[in-house]
């Protein structure tokens, strides 16, 4: 099977609930998500990476934002209510979410976390996010995504 042909749970999980989706797969490396959406041909304003951090209260927290900006953790906390926030070692993020670095998708993880999305989603009417996998990208409907995963919108970037 080649890469293009493999399927992800994050795209098995999108195929069940009858949403439509794009699947993207790449081999090129890439440094970080901006890379990755020029790689994919995708404006990196509308590609979005999903990040972990934890609050004060030992909750954590799922953050997408635009992969050519960075999160703002006083923002982050703020929106999720919290006194502050910080990013989870990357050890960590196996075992919490069951994704690794790099294909950290904010659909199936091992427990739903609140999660976050920046509010700049509402300027387009698709975005690209991590299918799950290094390599793999989907692009859906951020209206569809909101019925998928229970999305809350706020400021989270440092503009």
């Amino acid at each position: 099977m080649s890469k293009k042909d493999d399927k992800t749970n994050v795209m098995r999980i999108l195929e069940q609930s009858g949403k439509e989706f794009e699947s993207f797969a790449y081999t090129q490396e890439a440094a970080n998500a901006a890379e990755i959406a020029v790689i994919l041909g995708q404006d990196p304003e509308s590609l979005f990476k999903t990040l972990v951090a934890v609050g004060k209260s030992k909750n954590h927290y799922v953050f997408m934002i635009p992969s050519c900006e960075e999160l703002d953790l006083k923002k982050a906390a703020a929106a999720a209510k919290e006194k502050s926030m910080e990013m989870i070692p990357q050890k960590e993020l196996l075992p919490l979410t069951g994704y690794i670095h790099g294909g950290c998708s904010p659909i199936g993880m091992k427990k739903q976390f609140d999660t976050f999305i920046d509010e700049t989603s509402v300027l387009f009417d698709k975005i690209c996010f991590s299918g799950g996998k290094v390599g793999f990208m989907v692009k859906m409907r951020v209206s569809d995504l909101h019925e998928i995963i229970d999305l809350k919108t706020a400021d989270l970037t440092k503009r």
